[in-house]
């Protein structure tokens, strides 16, 4: 059974996604732990409900952001994950967290990368006119929103739409396509080859 770690600040929308995923598809995987840098994040009262470890490691609690990134790095280090998930996980990761996980860590970002990487996507999409928005699963790497990209998916920008209604419905892709992913990756289907991820038997990488 291989092991799943998720990293998250939110409501844990994504993870919720990704639990009823694997239970309907039957993956020999589990979510073994969510951690979070926010005692109050509704993705932790998921984790427990679904009989998941659910670990704080709160930035407060800690004197200096090196001492946040080693209790990080710890508490993951030591669950033994197969793959770290990110779900809405809203703080920049050690680099070198992310290395030791290379091609074992995915992030899902609300918008097609390389355009827009950061916060306020749906914000700096409708301001910038783009007809089309979405979201795209990527590998982590050092650089913010920067990894080989896995999977994207997309959807129309609307007359009269706000960020509340185009996030809404990048959200919904975000369900599909991130578990997507994840399977893919536990199952040794993806490839990188000169920072581009293909998939071994051809499945579309995309979503319209």
């Amino acid at each position: 059974m291989q092991r799943i770690v998720v990293l998250a600040s939110g409501r844990g929308s994504n993870l919720q996604a990704l639990l009823d995923t694997a239970a309907a598809e039957g993956w020999a995987a589990r979510v073994v732990a969510v951690l979070s840098d926010r005692p109050g994040a509704g993705a932790l009262a998921i984790a427990r409900a679904q009989g998941a470890q659910a670990q704080v490691i709160d930035r407060q609690a800690h004197g200096s952001r090196a001492g946040f990134d080693a209790a990080l790095a710890a508490a993951v280090d030591a669950l033994a994950p197969d793959l770290v998930v990110l779900a809405g996980f809203m703080h920049i990761l050690d680099a070198a967290l992310v290395q030791r996980y290379a091609g074992r860590m995915l992030n899902v970002h609300p918008s097609l990368l390389p355009a827009f990487a950061g916060l306020h996507t749906h914000r700096r999409a409708l301001a910038a006119g783009c007809k089309l928005a979405g979201a795209t699963v990527h590998f982590v790497t050092p650089e913010l929103d920067a990894g080989p990209i896995v999977i994207q998916a997309a959807v129309p920008v609307l007359a009269g739409d706000t960020e509340a209604t185009l996030a809404a419905r990048v959200l919904a892709k975000e369900h599909v396509i991130y578990p997507r992913a994840v399977r893919w990756c536990l199952a040794g289907e993806l490839r990188i080859e000169q920072g581009i991820v293909g998939h071994r038997h051809g499945e579309p990488q995309w979503l319209l």
